[in-house]
Parts: structure tokens; C-alpha cells; sequence
């Protein structure tokens, strides 16, 4: 290995204690990564809207002269950071993969862009993303599609899919991203690395709109090791005045060590929900064999059910998006030289919402409380819940998105997501850990750990734990970088 590739191979938590000790400087961490996306961005499309890499340059050394006077920004302090392209970075284009928005640029950041830069994150760009971070592939008529980090013909998932592939490629140390039906957790699947969706008010949004009616998407962290997303879950969470529902926990108990007993806990196994949801072959097998590890820590594991049955949850789901989303794209639709503009997807939202009765929305509410009373009820038997964390495995990257599954039709871009969608009507934290390879063709997919109401920290520590007896993740790297 040259230099730079040695600075690339490191977690992020060994880089930044690195810097701390000054053993690297912030210009040498920012030159390697510069140079892998110079290399590999290409040909995967990951990283868009990217910053001038002399300016970039300056702003390390930069933080090299703080640094050399004992004053360090916080635990991202050097980091190269590409932020994901529906979250906004002062100065940078802020798209979110619409043409409509295409010269936008942010004049502010965002709650969690704004931690990460008080971190010491220096923003190389930002992460591509589905136009309106709707669906789960990430292409859009701004920047194109990104490619999978394991097979650049095959879809990288998403909407947090450059962030997955970014991450995975070592073009970052770490990635932000954002989940409603999956974001952080599908690309991860996909990507072999970690997504970690918090419990609803961990990582609170800001400025919002609604304050009270938002709580479906929230943004989290992706790494490549379940520290490395505990370290910065610890810079994204905490409190903040505007969020009236974000949780007062200290976000600094994530940044510490994550080793736990586990002899004795169980663990639930929802597979395909009884049959309910169709899988692509290799799935639930794949997941099955990746279970072992919970085994070899102490941990039993046995088939758990869910009370409310599978297409009651998706019916509230998708009416419960069609009030969220919907409501936030009207705005756009009701201009008909904007709507014109506008993916199919997105105006089947806005339609969605448009045909809502009060009746229906109070309806999806009461079913939504249903889904969260169904995992309360598991969890008085198990320790934690098990989910795969995708239906498919990676898909052609010119397709939009699957038309079957197993035979089955899908009848809504989304609905070959379903499996993430209770999760988040529960508002339950949920770690997607990689499973391992399968499929026709021999690609990654992973599984969803999902724990009780806010015990965040103890689904990371189950996760930590599950990686550690999984060392072939670490070993299974993309063959670009290998």
C-alpha cells in the first residue's frame, strides 16, 4: 500500500484519533480522498456537485494550523464529507436531483450539516440521490445514475445511495443520510456497509415546516463499521429548541465503547412476515445463514410474528406518505411549468395527497399505532427484531425499479420496499448490518436489527457485537479498491 491507500484503509474512528495524536494532518487525509474520487467517481457516479479540491486543500491546512495549536473542531475535525443531496451545505448546489432546483445553491445549512461542520467535517460535495429522494434508486435527470460499489451495472440503492457507494469505495470515511422508506438501509444493504435509521427525535430536522406532523424521514449515519456510525450518530443527535419532540439523551454516551455481555438475549426472527412479502430468491437464506452470528455471541434465535397483519401495515403506510410527501411537493405541482418537470413518481404522491380524506388520514393514524403496538407486543418476548433490510438484491441500473418479485406485480415504485415501511410507521432504530452475498448474481444484501422504543445505543451494541463475528465484512471489499 501506497500512503494515501493506508490513510483509506483506516475506520474512521482510528483516523480521527490520528489526528488528534497528529500523526496525520487534515491535507494528507483530504489529498488520499481526493485522489479516490478522482479515480473511481467516474466510473460510479457517487459524489456530485463536487468543491474545488485547491479550496478544499486550503480549508485542511487550515485546520492543520488549529491543529498544531491544540485546538481541534471535534471528532470529524480533517474529515472529507460529501453530504447527501437533499440535506443543505451553505455554498454548496443544493438539487436534490431536480432539474427545478439544478442551479440552486444553499445559502444555509441544515441542523445536521450545521453539527457536522462544527465537527470539523470539511464538505467535498455532496452524495447522489433518486429526484426527490423518492424510490429507492438513486438516478435523476440531473447528475444520472449511481452504480452499485460491487457491480457497476447493477442499481446502488437508495435514496441514499451515492452516500453507500462513496462510503463503500473508502471516497469518504463516513456518510450522512436520511430514511423514510428504507434510505439508510437499503444502499447499505446493497453497499455492504452499515445505515443506522435512529428512533424518531434522536437526530432531529430543522428548520421545518411542521414540527408536528413530520415523523417519518430522519437522518442518520452510514459507515463501515457500527463505530464508526455510533461516532457519528454522537455528532448528529441531541436536542435543539426547534424540534419539539427531539430526545434530551446525552449524544455522547455513542461516541463510547460499544462492547456488551449478550449470553442470553433473544432474538426474533420476522423473515418474510409469514409469507406475506414476496423475496427474491437467496434473501431469506442469506439472512438465515447470517443469523449464525447472533448464535456464536450467546444469543438464541427463534421465528417472531407481528400482530397487524403485513398489507394492513403497507395500506397506513402508503397513506401516511401520500399526507407527508404529497404535502410537500404540492407546492411544486400546482405550477404547471414546474410540474411538467417533475418525475411520475412524485406527481403520483401529490395525487395520492390531493385524494385524501380527513377520514383516511385519522384512519392510517390509528393503524400506525396498531404497527407500533404489534413490535411493542414482540418485544415483550424478544431483545430485538430481525428484518431483511431489501426484498431484491441489486438490480439493473437502467431500470427504475422492479416490476416483480418472485412472480408477484408491484404495484407502486415503492412497493418492492415494503419490508423497511414498518419500522418507520413504528418509529423504532433499526440498524441494517451486511448479511452477505447471493443471488444470481453473487451481490450484497443485509438485514435490519431493530430494537425497542429509543434504545438506540443497545441496537448499536448488538450490531457492534454481530460485526465482530462476522469478520468476513470487513474482508469483502469491492473489487475497484481491491
Amino acid at each position: 500500500m501506497n500512503e494515501g491507500s493506508d490513510i483509506l484503509a483506516m475506520t474512521a474512528v482510528e483516523l480521527a484519533g490520528a489526528i488528534r495524536r497528529r500523526d496525520l494532518s487534515s491535507r494528507e487525509v483530504m489529498t488520499a480522498h481526493l485522489a479516490r474520487v478522482d479515480a473511481l467517481n467516474p466510473r460510479f457516479n457517487a459524489i456530485v456537485s463536487r468543491v474545488d479540491g485547491e479550496l478544499l486543500l486550503r480549508e485542511a491546512a487550515a485546520q492543520d494550523e488549529d491543529a498544531a495549536k491544540g485546538r481541534f473542531r471535534g471528532p470529524l475535525h480533517g474529515f472529507a464529507h460529501a453530504v447527501k443531496d437533499t440535506a443543505a451545505a451553505r455554498g454548496i448546489a443544493h438539487t436534490q436531483g431536480s432539474p427545478l432546483f439544478r442551479n440552486n445553491i444553499a445559502t444555509t445549512d441544515s441542523l445536521v450539516v450545521a453539527r457536522m461542520r462544527a465537527a470539523g467535517a470539511i464538505f467535498t460535495g455532496k452524495t447522489n440521490v433518486p429526484e426527490f429522494a423518492l424510490g429507492s434508486h438513486s438516478f435523476n435527470p440531473v447528475f444520472g445514475v449511481t452504480r452499485n460499489a460491487y457491480d457497476p451495472c447493477k442499481s446502488a440503492g437508495g435514496s441514499s445511495g451515492g452516500a453507500a457507494v462513496a462510503l463503500a469505495l473508502r471516497m469518504m470515511p463516513l456518510a450522512d443520510g436520511s430514511d423514510f422508506g428504507g434510505s439508510l438501509r437499503n444502499p447499505a444493504a446493497w453497499n455492504n456497509v452499515f445505515g443506522f435509521r435512529p428512533s424518531f427525535g434522536r437526530v432531529p430536522s430543522a428548520p421545518s415546516t411542521d414540527v408536528f406532523g413530520q415523523t417519518f424521514a430522519t437522518s442518520g449515519p452510514m459507515a463501515r463499521t457500527v463505530r464508526d456510525a455510533a461516532l457519528l450518530l454522537s455528532v448528529q443527535a441531541g436536542a435543539d429548541p426547534r424540534a419539539p419532540f427531539s430526545l434530551e439523551d446525552d449524544p455522547g454516551v455513542f461516541a463510547k465503547p460499544l462492547d456488551r455481555e449478550w449470553k442470553g438475549k433473544r432474538i426474533g426472527w420476522l423473515g418474510d412476515l409469514g409469507g406475506a412479502l414476496p423475496m427474491e430468491p437467496g434473501v431469506l437464506d442469506t439472512c438465515e445463514k447470517a443469523l449464525g452470528a447472533f448464535r456464536d455471541i450467546g444469543m438464541s434465535v427463534e421465528a417472531a410474528t407481528l400482530a397487524e397483519p403485513a398489507d394492513a401495515m403497507w395500506r397506513t403506510a402508503v397513506t401516511l406518505r401520500h399526507w407527508s410527501v404529497g404535502a410537500d411537493l404540492l407546492p411544486l405541482a400546482d405550477e404547471p411549468d414546474r410540474i411538467s418537470q417533475m418525475k411520475p413518481e412524485a406527481i403520483w404522491e401529490v395525487e395520492g395527497y390531493r385524494k385524501l380524506s380527513a377520514r383516511q388520514i385519522t384512519e392510517a393514524q390509528v393503524g400506525r399505532t396498531r404497527i407500533y403496538e404489534a413490535f411493542r407486543q414482540a418485544f415483550e418476548r424478544f431483545d430485538f427484531l430481525i428484518l431483511p433490510s431489501a426484498q431484491v438484491f441489486p438490480f439493473d441500473a437502467d431500470l427504475r425499479w422492479p416490476a416483480q418479485i418472485a412472480g408477484r406485480t408491484m404495484d407502486s415504485y415503492h412497493r418492492w420496499m415494503e419490508v423497511t415501511f414498518p419500522v418507520t410507521m413504528a418509529g423504532l432504530p433499526a440498524l441494517s448490518v451486511p448479511a452477505g452475498f447471493g443471488g444470481a448474481s453473487h451481490l450484497p444484501m443485509g438485514m435490519q436489527i431493530i430494537g425497542p422504543k429509543h434504545a438506540d445505543l443497545a441496537v448499536l451494541q448488538v450490531g457492534h457485537a454481530y460485526e465482530r463475528a462476522s469478520a468476513w465484512i470487513g474482508r469483502a471489499q469491492p473489487g475497484a479498491i481491491g
